[in-house]
Parts: C-alpha cells; structure tokens; sequence
C-alpha cells in the first residue's frame, strides 16, 4: 500500500545546487555593490568651486564623462562633481590653465545582473513566504511547524516486512479470534445478512513478549486494508490539547481510509484510570483519553475502522474505554504451552540450518514459562553460539548452551575464585539439591552448576515435567525447604559463624513466597482463607501492595505466619541434610572436580555413588566422599550463591 499522495522527498543533488546557487549569487551581489571599495577616496564638490580651483591652478587632471566629472587636485587630493551642460567653455579654461583632461565613458551595468540585484529583496520575501506555506501544508506530519496537534499514525506499507497469520504460532485462540475480523473486513455482508456488526475494537493482553504486536502485524498483512500503527505515548505531551487533537485528526486520516485498521501499542500509556494524580500532565492524559473515548463510540459513528490495542497491564485502564462498543472482544495472548512453544520454535528454526540430532519437542520440553520472543532469542543465541564455534550447522548442544545462558546467564568464567569461595559455593548448591531429590513435591532438577552466572555464584536450576497452570500447598512447602537448603548446608559443614550471605535470594524468595499464602492465598490455618494484601496501581505506575484488612493484632500474627512458614522450611532442610550429610559431602565434591552437573548425572550419583561420563578421568567412576575434617573454613562471601525458584535456583 503506498501513499501516492505523500511528498517526494527532493534529489539531494538538487538541494546542493540550489544552495550553491544561492550562495555565489549573494557573493556576485556583495562584489558589485562593493566593487570600487578599492578606488581612492573622493570627496564631491559644487561646479562652480571646481571651476574655481582650475581658475586658480589647483587642478592637475580631470576625467570628464557625460554625467561625472572626476579629478585629482596637486596636493593628491580626488574629487568628483556633476557636470553643467550649458558650459562649452570648460575645455578651453582647462587649456589655458594647462590642466590634463580627457573623456570617460557612461557607467554600465549588466542588464540582467542590474534586474537582479533590483528583485532580489522581492526574490527574498518569495523565499521564506514559500518556506512557510510548505511547513503549513506539511504539519499533519512530525516534523511540520504547526504539526502539533497532527496525528504522528504511520501507514504500515508492505516494505516494512510484512507478516501473516503463518508467522504467528503457539497462540491459536488469539489468532482465530483476529481472523474472524479479517474475514468481516473482507466480507462484510458475509455477517451483516444475520444482523452481526463489525466489531469497533479489540483489545490484547498479555505479557511482554507474547505476541501481541506480531498478532497486529499479521492482521495488517491478512486483511489488504489501509493500517495505521501508533504508540500510546505519542498521543501525549507536555501542552494541554496536543494529545486530543492528534486522537481527532488520526481518526479523520482512519475516515479517509476505510475501512482500515488502527494499531494503538502500549494503549495503557494513554488510558489509564482517570482521576490518579494532579497536575497539567494529568489534565492532557485525560483529555486525550476523553477524545478516544468519543471517537471509539460517541455520537457520530465511525464506521468501518476497526481498533487494535494491546497492552500488557490491562488491570490500570479505564473502566469506560473496556465497554462493549469501544473494545468489544479482549484478547487474551498467553504465554505458550508445550505445543504452542514447539510450533513458535519451528517457524524461527526455518532460517537457521539445524543438525540432525536438534529435536524441537525436546527443546520446548525443556523450555517452560518462555513467551515467543524468549523463544526467538534462544533461537538466534544458539546461531551465535554456532558461529562462534566455526560451524556450518546448529546442532542440539547450541540450543542447550544457549538455554542455559538464557535462564542462568552468562558464564563468568574469568570471576577468580578462592579454593575456599569454591567449597562453600559447592556445598551451598548440594544443599539446595539435595532438598530438593528429597522433596516429593519439588520439581525435578534439570542442571547444577558452581560457575558464577550472572549475579549468582552457583545455581541449581529445576524445570518442571509438564506445564503448570497453578500451584499446591504440598509444592509450595518443598520450595520453601529446597530455598532453605543452601543455608543449612552452610551451617552444618563451616558452623554457625561461617554461614554467609550467598542465601540472600533464597531468603526473599521464601519470604515473599510465605507472605503470599498467608495473605492471597489463604493458607494459613489461624488466618483462613481470607486476602489481607492486595496490590494496587500507585502514582505514576508505581505498583504498591498495601494491607487491605486487619488491624494491629492481625497484622501481628501475618508476621508470626510468615516467619513459622519460612522456619517450617528450614527445619524440613536440617531433617533432610543432618540425616544425609555423608551425601551431601559425595554430591559437593563431584561439583567441585565436575564444576556442572546433570539432573540424571546427580540422580545416578545418590543412587549408585558412582557417575559415568564421557569426561571422565581413568578409574571406576567412584567420586570419593570428603571428610568434614578436611574442609577448611570459608572465607569472606560476597554476592548471591544462587536461591531455589520454581524454574531455577
């Protein structure tokens, strides 16, 4: 879809003519004006005081032209004066006085330079009078002078990359649910014969990265109407009026164009809950909010432009702008499932040459949680990886590096390490996975590592079975005990003084876990299934979570519910670590000399004591345990050793 009616932008050889041209006329100009600047100074004089210094000698020569007399007097001064017609006399005076004369030609001047230099203050005005009326006529645009309260919507062409409903997986609800609108755009009587109305907007929501935008983009590639794409803060600024005038004229450009779609991103940006705040800024939101809300439903109709939305905070926007008639349909884009990720992963795979061995099922199965964009970026860290590597293909081992790099970071393999950081951070990761292989509940461990990643110096990560769209209590108390398990493990190998601050993560996680099933999720015996804290939006987006019911004595015991929750976690630890620390010292020590380990490496271990692997020094594969004696004590610790979260510690 182009634009015939959008402005050429002009041949920048053009422009660099022009303004040379415009430069050496003004250089021709200032050198004929200022021509004679290098002339002797002159000074003018009466007629009859020039005949009277020739009367008297004075004169020693003079230039005579039809309308200008010039000389040089003796004493080296020059003068000029005007010639008197009527005086056929001068030469015979000039004679007899022995005065050097002789005749000078009319001044002449170009007569096109002369037309020139004469228009050219008219030449000027034309010029800046022209200036103006284009900045005029160009202020829909971002750029023009009186641009303001122009809409700064872009018609989304076909050489922006355009995307169909093909390029959109793992979402099929959403997508059926935004083909229908395709389909009324394109047959309209299809519905209307059985009384249905094209619908006036809809709204998606979802988390970041889902797809929303995608979605919209493929809408705009599916249905071969006009597509107008604007950001929600575009709409505001700093003066009043700005942003409601920019809705109006968005909305009349849309009008000149149906049917059409208009793509509105971040919509929450502009229609957030009126009300919240003071100030000018406020007024302009409200304001702008006010004017979409008129032209998505009010008194006149805009037939046949369809609204497009998306928004990751659906809970901040205003009640009036979610009502049937302005966002009839609300589009939920989840974060995909097993299959939803297999397929995503499939169409970002179609550029990328893959080995044999790389299986996309068990990449999804091993990627839970992961919206499309986390997919797409796995997708292409694993082709760095290979490119790095000097490989011609991808292979199964650069998507799992690449995994591990997206959920755990980056390795920091040139963090230098004292023998006695290494030990406590290996001990820590045991406890922690070891709890964890000990608790029903807990989900299964997929990767244990002691290599500093990110902002963590070791980590145990766990990935669930299979997707889980909700958690159990008996889940929610083996997280506490495998959070609690690194620094128990501290305690009991390098003593009460010992233990370090690496559990710091693992304690705000347990904390926040605990308050959440004493306040939203009612499992606190002595409380009940009651909410006390709710979150809310505070001022200028700044969420807060405030205390909903309850006075003092109550929120005296949420404090003692949630301590006895986190405690209850760290004797479950103790119970496990106490009653198997010769494991405990087996599992640290194949951390130590393996640095990384597997969930089936670690299972085979407590099982068997011995692992076998390809990497594997000479002997029978039998990691020795280590004697507690032998450890020594920890130095300073500094940082995060890592923390236990549903998918990863």
């Amino acid at each position: 879809m182009n634009d015939d009616n959008e402005p050429q932008a002009p041949n920048p050889w053009i422009k660099s003519l022009m303004i040379w041209g415009g430069i050496f006329m003004a250089l021709l100009l200032v050198v004929t004006m200022f021509g004679g600047a290098g002339q002797p100074a002159s000074t003018e004089i009466q007629y009859s005081g020039f005949r009277d210094k020739v009367a008297e000698g004075s004169v020693e020569e003079v230039q005579i032209g039809p309308d200008k007399i010039t000389g040089k007097l003796k004493n080296g001064e020059y003068f000029t004066t005007v010639p008197v017609a009527t005086d056929s006399k001068l030469t015979e005076l000039l004679e007899e006085k022995g005065v050097t004369y002789s005749g000078a030609a009319r001044d002449t001047m170009n007569p096109l330079l002369y037309i020139l230099i004469q228009s050219l203050p008219f030449i000027l005005i034309l010029g800046i009078a022209f200036f103006a009326l284009r900045q005029v006529q160009k202020g829909g645009g971002a750029g023009g002078a009186m641009g303001f309260g122009k809409s700064k919507a872009k018609l989304l062409t076909e050489r922006s990359g355009k995307v169909t409903f093909d390029d959109v997986a793992g979402i099929d609800e959403a997508r059926e649910e935004l083909e229908e609108v395709v389909e009324f755009l394109k047959d309209p009587q299809r519905f209307s014969k059985l009384g249905g109305q094209i619908p006036k907007g809809a709204l998606l929501v979802g988390s970041p990265g889902t797809g929303k935008t995608l979605l919209a983009r493929a809408i705009a590639g599916e249905a071969g109407v006009p597509f107008f794409t604007i950001s929600g803060s575009d709409f505001v600024e700093m003066f009043v009026g700005v942003g409601a005038s920019r809705v109006r004229d968005m909305f009349e450009q849309a009008k000149k164009n149906a049917p059409c779609i208009v793509f509105i991103d971040e919509i929450d940006a502009v229609g957030r809950h009126r009300g919240n705040g003071v100030g000018n800024s406020n007024d302009e939101r409200e304001q702008t909010l006010n004017q979409l809300l008129v032209e998505m439903d009010g008194f006149e109709a805009n037939e046949g432009i369809i609204i497009v939305a998306a928004t990751n905070r659906p809970d901040v926007l205003d009640p009036a702008l979610l009502r049937p008639g302005r966002f009839d349909r609300q589009v939920v884009v989840p974060i995909p499932d097993i299959d939803g990720r297999e397929k995503i992963l499939g169409v970002h795979m179609k550029k990328t040459p893959l080995a044999p061995d790389v299986n996309a099922r068990t990449i999804a199965r091993g990627t839970p949680g992961f919206s499309g964009a986390d997919l797409a970026n796995l997708v292409n860290e694993a082709a760095l990886l290979a490119a790095r590597r000097n490989k011609r293909l991808v292979a199964m081992q650069e998507f799992e590096d690449a995994k591990d790099k997206v959920m755990m970071g980056t390795e920091r393999r040139s963090m230098v390490m004292t023998e006695e950081e290494k030990k406590m951070t290996a001990y820590h990761e045991a406890g922690h996975a070891l709890v964890s292989l000990n608790e029903p509940a807990s989900d299964p461990i997929h990767k244990a590592t002691i290599i500093p990643r990110g902002r963590a110096l070791g980590m145990v990560m766990r990935l669930p079975e299979r997707d889980n769209y909700s958690y159990h209590r008996d889940k929610m108390h083996a997280n506490l005990a495998v959070a609690m398990g690194g620094r128990v493990a501290e305690d009991i190998i390098f003593g009460h003084d010992k233990v370090s601050s690496g559990a710091s993560s693992d304690i705000q996680y347990a904390t926040d876990l605990a308050r959440n099933m004493v306040t939203k999720w009612g499992m606190s015996e002595k409380l009940g299934p009651l909410q006390y804290e709710a979150s809310q939006e505070g001022y200028l987006g700044m969420g807060q979570t405030q205390r909903t019911m309850g006075g003092a004595e109550t929120n005296k015991l949420i404090d003692s519910e949630i301590k006895a929750l986190v405690e209850g976690g760290l004797k479950r630890a103790e119970d496990v670590l106490k009653s198997q620390e010769d494991k405990l010292h087996l599992l640290a020590q194949a951390m130590l000399e393996y640095e990384t380990l597997t969930g089936d490496e670690i299972n085979q271990l407590m099982e068997t004591g011995k692992m076998d692997r390809p990497d594997q020094p000479t002997g029978t594969g039998t990691v020795k345990p280590v004697s507690g004696s032998t450890i020594p004590k920890a130095g300073k610790k500094f940082g995060g050793s890592g923390g236990a979260t549903p998918q990863g510690a």
